[in-house]
């Protein structure tokens, strides 16, 4: 089969396609034929060993798949070949194919193609555990979101509206906040060419956000702490924009809390809660309150491209390889 690999840690453009052997499902594992992998932040940082997982050279990156079962392992019991599932792989999903626990796999609803389920687990997982189980967000409250185009920040966007909250998308185009208003978007703040702390003062009356969701830190982290209410939550996500170190006496004066956020180790210490997320995400996906924005489709031979779409910042939603 075809993978991208990872021989030696560098920019995108320091990875190379090549021919490996075929993954083989030991036990409890499941061999997935991949139609579609999601891209996403960390497979940028991942690539450079920048990230605080560090797999050994060489690799095949890529965290996230759809795809149908091949082949089956040894004492595997929930899954059987012809499943079209999704997972979360950690690493190895820029390929044709790729070897899972079964665990990891997820049934995808029939009316979810394989390039939309690619794009779904990673960044609604991480905004529906960021908002449900770690800022408790609450119908009525005001949510502001930074990096609101972006792949978490999209999702994060639409599941703030589904969960009753008023939602501003805060983003470094007017491009990219049109998008967010399509997403469910109730104001925007292009923090490009408008104060992100007064405007978000303005469009609370004053009170500031009662959630703050911040994939992006840099200097915009201190702003939106700021513009936090009093006892809100400010939600660290990531840090495309570097990371910031705020003046702690804010959090004192607000009386908020700043709150991390690890939706990939929650995953693996509290499994029986994340499958009853993704039930509940898949359920809001079939009423059609949930819509994965994917941009852009890239082969293997362009993986360059794609993460450089993200790592750049200029995606809008998600950008996908499909392998085959």
């Amino acid at each position: 089969m075809r993978a991208v690999l990872c021989k030696e840690f560098g920019p995108p453009e320091s990875l190379v396609v090549e021919e490996v052997a075929d993954p083989e499902a030991g036990p409890g594992q499941v061999v997935v034929d991949v139609a579609a992998a999601g891209v996403n932040y960390p497979d940028c940082l991942i690539i450079q060993n920048k990230y605080q997982f560090k797999p050994p050279l060489p690799f095949t990156p890529g965290g996230e798949i759809s795809g149908t079962v091949a082949a089956i392992g040894d004492g595997v019991t929930k899954v059987k070949v012809g499943d079209r599932i999704l997972a979360s792989t950690g690493i190895g999903a820029f390929a044709e194919k790729v070897a899972i626990g079964e665990g990891a796999a997820v049934p995808i609803p029939d009316e979810m193609d394989f390039v939309s389920a690619s794009a779904f687990l990673f960044t609604y997982g991480t905004s529906h555990y960021a908002l449900k189980d770690r800022a408790h967000l609450k119908p009525g409250e005001n949510l502001l979101v930074l990096g609101a185009a972006g792949g978490v920040g999209l999702a994060a966007v639409e599941l703030g509206k589904v969960m009753g909250a008023r939602v501003i998308a805060a983003a470094s185009t007017d491009e990219k906040l049109a998008v967010c208003k399509e997403h469910g978007a109730d104001e925007g703040i292009n923090y490009t060419t408008e104060d992100l702390k007064q405007r978000t003062k303005e469009l609370t009356g004053g009170k500031g956000a009662d959630v703050v969701y911040d994939p992006v830190g840099g200097d915009y982290a201190e702003a939106a702490l700021r513009a936090t209410n009093w006892e809100g939550r400010f939600l660290v996500i990531g840090f495309t924009a570097g990371i910031p170190a705020p003046p702690l006496n804010l959090v004192l004066l607000k009386g908020c809390d700043i709150v991390g956020v690890f939706w990939g180790a929650f995953v693996g210490r509290d499994p029986d809660k994340h499958a009853a997320n993704v039930r509940e995400m898949m359920t809001w996906y079939r009423e059609g309150k949930l819509e994965p924005h994917v941009s852009g489709t890239y082969s293997l031979d362009r993986i360059a491209d794609a993460l450089n779409e993200v790592g750049e910042r200029r995606v809008k939603g998600k950008v996908v390889v499909t392998p085959r």
